[in-house]
């Protein structure tokens, strides 16, 4: 296998411990191929935390842009991005090729800061790459601390979660962008995850774009790692919330809002785009309405 050169993208928002749990898991991947460089580009939301000292004492090799706290989610992985294709991270266990600009990367990897990688995860995920080829994404299956898959591949236009396999590649159709192992020559095909989806379905939307442009995608044998932490906020699911606090909840920007949801079902779904468009709103007002007259 040839030189890799990894450049992870990352974002945080309050998690001081998780982000510090996520990065000395990186740190300890073990079985990689030799001469194996990383590049960590933190991208944190204006955290009040202490998550950016936290990282750059702990992890000084690490780069770490602060945005502000109205930056979502997709929004800061295009700027990881970007710092990866320009600069820094150099030097040190999570640092760049020692001698060489982090734009020389291989391979992108997003992470997500609250997905501990098991030890041998990302040897796993290269080695599926280097036998699909140059111009695959390898999906890194995460489960929760019961051994739940919560997040992989995904496969079909309902977005059913592929489990992974003991010992061989499942194919997908996208993916939960999780853990994602994105190589050169599809980085340069596809780009990053389109501006249009602030916090959610960018990783959806980028997967469907491979898969049009030819590209394939594979979810790497067993868990790549567990999610740790609870579960996220009820949003819109909240029960004993009216119809019009929940529509409210389900269209902004945490949840589905409407244009990137309309772009995302155009792209994707036609002809069943208005169908799938307005299922979700109606489903959310349904819900809101049945949990109301339960109450």
């Amino acid at each position: 296998m040839h030189s890799v050169h990894l450049a992870v993208l990352m974002t945080s928002h309050d998690r001081r411990a998780r982000t510090l749990s996520a990065l000395r898991a990186l740190e300890e991947q073990r079985g990689l191929p030799a001469g194996t460089t990383f590049g960590v580009h933190l991208v944190d939301t204006d955290s009040t935390d202490g998550t950016p000292e936290a990282v750059r004492l702990r992890h000084p090799a690490v780069e770490v842009m602060s945005v502000g706290a109205d930056v979502p989610h997709n929004q800061a992985l295009r700027i990881a991005s970007r710092n990866s294709r320009s600069g820094g991270g150099g030097g040190g266990p999570l640092g760049g090729a020692p001698g060489g600009p982090t734009h020389s990367w291989t391979h992108q990897l997003w992470l997500d800061d609250r997905v501990e990688l098991f030890p041998d995860a990302l040897a796993n995920l290269l080695r599926t790459a280097a036998t699909a080829g140059t111009g695959t994404v390898v999906v890194g299956a995460v489960r929760n601390a019961y051994g739940d898959t919560v997040y992989s591949g995904r496969r079909g236009r309902s977005l059913v979660l592929v489990e992974p396999g003991e010992h061989r590649p499942e194919p997908c159709d996208t993916y939960d962008g999780r853990v994602v192992l994105v190589p050169r020559a599809v980085y340069d095909l596809v780009g990053d995850p389109d501006k249009v989806f602030r916090h959610r379905m960018g990783d959806y939307d980028h997967g469907r774009r491979a898969r049009r442009a030819g590209v394939t995608a594979f979810v790497a044998p067993g868990h790549a790692g567990e999610c740790v932490g609870g579960p996220d906020a009820p949003g819109s699911r909240e029960p004993g919330i009216g119809v019009r606090e929940a529509l409210r909840r389900v269209t902004s920007v945490q949840e589905l809002p409407l244009h990137p949801w309309w772009v995302y079902c155009l792209r994707h779904t036609w002809p069943w785009a208005p169908y799938l468009m307005l299922s979700p709103y109606a489903r959310t007002a349904a819900r809101a309405t049945l949990g109301r007259l339960r109450g």
